[in-house]
């Protein structure tokens, strides 16, 4: 649900072609949730101890300080009418972001007779369709929302973060 949010909020902006960002932004939201969720699978209990206070903590940072700076860019920019084209850098550092409590759901698959690959195949397909419908989604809610899409986008990230780190 946080790689809908966040592909919402950026399709709203993205100036060029949102099929083509609609698929980058499932490409890379799958492909980073699919090797968080691998990566807490190997490094198993031992590491547990180590990242799991810290992961949650650092998702919700990165969501809670992207969130407001688009809040803060929407009024010190003042209306932008100009839509933005979206970089991969930003796409890598939200992809990140949204993806690093998928280590806690890697560590717990250890606890339970499922396959990784079965769930990492089913997460990939999930959250690549989600992003994709997110991204169409903010491309026609954008007209509808105008100045206030940058503004909503950026609280939707600050809730997300805000409840990643009170849970």
């Amino acid at each position: 649900m946080d790689s809908f949010a966040v592909s919402v909020s950026i399709g709203t902006k993205h100036a060029t072609n949102k099929r083509y960002l609609g698929l980058y932004l499932g490409l890379y939201f799958a492909i980073f949730h699919v090797c968080m969720l691998l990566l807490g699978h190997a490094t198993g209990s031992g590491l547990y101890q180590w990242i799991a206070p810290y992961a949650s903590l650092l998702a919700a940072l990165l969501l809670i300080f992207l969130g407001g700076k688009a809040i803060y860019g929407s009024y010190c920019d003042g209306p932008d009418k100009t839509p933005v084209n979206i970089s991969h850098k930003l796409m890598l550092l939200v992809a990140f972001a949204t993806s690093i409590d998928a280590i806690a759901a890697g560590f717990t698959l250890k606890l339970f007779d499922i396959s990784v690959f079965a769930a990492s195949s089913v997460i990939a397909i999930i959250v690549f369709l989600f992003s994709g419908l997110g991204t169409l989604i903010g491309a026609k809610s954008g007209t509808y929302l105008a100045d206030k899409a940058e503004i909503l986008g950026g609280i939707v990230l600050m809730l997300i973060g805000f409840k990643i780190f009170l849970v």
